[in-house]
């Protein structure tokens, strides 16, 4: 046995898994595959982060530079980790389903030929074991899945050191840099309405998404701490209505609300929620289908992971 150490990943990229409905039968899924000239290979579209990006903006870029598509992101399908060939380097690829909602392929430095492959022919088509371990996760669940969003207000200093109305405690300075980063998370899931817990630091933490994408924040004191302890029914029940109500809706809420509520909600629908530390600016993606949670991805933070390599 070797006595070497396994390298850890020291190359982060990200990619998506892009599908459309079919052309020919509506009710059947297409993949975009695409070829790279460099390696004459077949893959999802994938590729490196630059600085300063998450793994969620870098594979939007990079799903918009290699294919030409705008993509709505969905669900999390994990990651795969590999060997760079030829150097001492291990790459990690985090992947998402991406629903393709505009654009069109031009062949370019990178990409030379897209090819758009019903479902169930891909695996036979991928050049990598590895992205055929994506496929099968694509494929445990419906492709055309519902997303809700809920975000944990952001930063907003102490509540013992806030002298006056805590429903008023505003976001600190680190709140405030977290709240724009949130900007392009939700915009990634096309988040299309907005509804805040009734506190200063909830709406705040949405605000700037909802000025960028010229949403109203709704508030709701049924999604304050104040407001599920006193009727936690009637909190369930409202997000149960947000949820039906269609579109990508984005709900900011406190951290005496979500865990409880998403462990009601997964023990109703029947799934196991991932660990999570659910930490001030964190994120759920919530996937259903036909109304059931299907799916629950947990986004920790929406500044970029500082690295050391």
């Amino acid at each position: 046995m070797s006595s070497k150490k396994p390298f850890k990943s020291n190359v982060f990229a990200a990619g998506a898994v892009v599908w459309r409905k079919s052309t020919d039968t509506p009710d059947d899924v297409e993949l975009a595959l695409v070829h790279r000239r460099k390696y004459d290979d077949w893959s999802f579209p994938k590729g490196k982060l630059d600085p300063g990006e998450t793994e969620l903006v870098a594979a939007i870029r990079e799903v918009g530079e290699e294919t030409g598509m705008t993509i709505r992101t969905g669900r999390h399908l994990g990651s795969v980790s590999y060997p760079v060939p030829g150097h001492r380097l291990r790459k990690r690829v985090e992947y998402w389903n991406g629903e393709a909602i505009s654009g069109e392929f031009v062949p370019n430095s990178e990409v030379d030929e897209l090819r758009w492959v019903p479902v169930g022919d891909v695996a036979d088509q991928l050049s990598y074991p590895m992205d055929r371990m994506i496929l099968r996760r694509f494929e445990a669940l419906p492709a055309d899945t519902a997303t809700v969003i809920v975000v944990r207000h952001a930063k907003a200093g102490s509540k013992k050191r806030y002298k006056g109305d805590d429903a008023k405690r505003p976001l600190d300075s680190k709140g405030r840099i977290q709240a724009d980063a949130l900007v392009a998370q939700l915009r990634a899931f096309g988040g299309s309405s907005v509804t805040s817990a009734d506190r200063k630091r909830c709406v705040q933490t949405v605000q700037p998404f909802a000025d960028a994408e010229g949403l109203e924040i709704r508030t709701d004191s049924r999604l304050s701490e104040e407001g599920f302890a006193e009727d936690p029914v009637g909190t369930r029940t409202l997000v149960r209505k947000i949820a039906a109500g269609g579109g990508v809706p984005v709900i900011s809420s406190q951290g005496g609300v979500i865990p409880d509520l998403l462990s009601w909600w997964a023990d109703a629908d029947g799934i196991e929620l991932p660990p999570a530390r659910n930490r001030k600016a964190s994120m759920w993606v919530l996937s259903l289908s036909g109304g059931r949670l299907c799916a629950a991805d947990h986004i920790d933070s929406p500044l970029p992971v500082k690295r050391t390599v």
